[in-house]
């Protein structure tokens, strides 16, 4: 597997979604709903594209990089087909993103996952834990 990573890659919304319908097990989204080149524009610092090269540069890994406009930034979305797991593509996405966040004067990198990731962001990507907080704000209060 010969893999190109790109900051800023071009963002189809059709391949986005799709890679994120598969590595999050949800439905599929139509560019209407969800436009990942607007959206990404309008919040983000930047992101990586990681294209299968051997695969007619097919988009195989995915990573946002919201900020604040000054010194915070984001890991989110984080995102790799299963065809192209276990071979490093997530690190070097979050390596990627780190080093892009770093050179933009960013002075903090963020993240939130889900109790399984943690072996994934503390050990392969350095993350420390921190103590942060969550508000559900679409969840039923009743």
């Amino acid at each position: 597997m010969t893999i190109r990573y790109d900051w800023q890659g071009a963002v189809p919304s059709d391949e986005v979604n799709a890679l994120h319908a598969e590595a999050f097990e949800t439905r599929f989204f139509t560019t209407q709903e969800w436009d990942w080149a607007a959206l990404l524009r309008r919040h983000s610092l930047g992101w990586v594209t990681a294209r299968d090269e051997q695969r007619g540069g097919l988009l195989v890994g995915f990573v946002n990089v919201p900020w604040d406009g000054l010194v915070h930034a984001w890991i989110q979305d984080t995102m790799v087909a299963a065809l192209a797991g276990r071979e490093g593509i997530a690190t070097r996405l979050v390596e990627i993103a780190r080093d892009a966040a770093r050179h933009a004067g960013c002075e903090w990198l963020h993240v939130d996952f889900e109790d399984h990731l943690r072996p994934f962001y503390f050990g392969a990507c350095g993350f420390t834990p921190t103590t942060a907080g969550l508000i559900a704000l679409q969840a039923d209060p009743g």
